[in-house]
């Protein structure tokens, strides 16, 4: 799989499935930017795009995508959260 697309970790909040491509620690910033909603919700309804930087870096990349509990089971929201991705780097 291409960097970025091995998902590190699922985890169920009370909204959201966290379906996690990078370690959290590794960025200085983390941020949910306005324009990644419309990517997020044009693969699933409610889903957010966090975004992180690392220090030293100029670029941004997906840290996590979070999709609706409501939407999804877990292993729908790995394949979602694929998607996403899959939708903002291209």
């Amino acid at each position: 799989m291409a960097d970025g697309k091995q998902v590190e970790a699922v985890e169920e909040g009370d909204d959201y499935y966290h379906v996690r491509f990078r370690d959290p620690d590794r960025f200085s910033d983390i941020r949910t930017p306005d324009w990644a909603e419309e990517p997020a919700e044009s693969v699933q309804e409610g889903s957010e795009v966090r975004m992180g930087d690392e220090e030293g870096n100029d670029d941004w990349t997906v840290q996590s995508v979070l999709i609706p509990v409501d939407a999804a089971d877990k292993d729908e929201a790995v394949g979602l959260g694929h998607d996403i991705v899959e939708k903002i780097q291209s």
